[in-house]
């Protein structure tokens, strides 16, 4: 049975990953803020992945992942600008 219906990645699952990988980017203030935008857009990103419509899953995982990376390094970010 083909659906004619097209599968697309939820906005969720895209804002993720770029929040994520943005945070690297940025200095530790803004590096925090999108490293917890990309954990609560992908945690979204994951329950809209669930309908048979959407896809992400797997990028919305990376978004998570990636924003707690992201944490740390903004809290080391944070820590070498305290101490120098």
């Amino acid at each position: 049975m083909a659906s004619s219906e097209k599968v697309s990645f939820s906005i969720a699952s895209i804002v993720s990953v770029i929040a994520a990988i943005a945070s690297f980017q940025v200095g530790a203030f803004f590096g925090l803020l999108l490293a917890v935008l990309a954990i609560i857009a992908g945690l979204i990103g994951l329950l809209l992945a669930l309908s048979p419509s959407r896809r992400g899953g797997v990028a919305s995982v990376f978004g998570i992942v990636a924003g707690g990376i992201g944490i740390i390094a903004a809290v080391i970010k944070a820590l070498m600008w305290v101490f120098s």
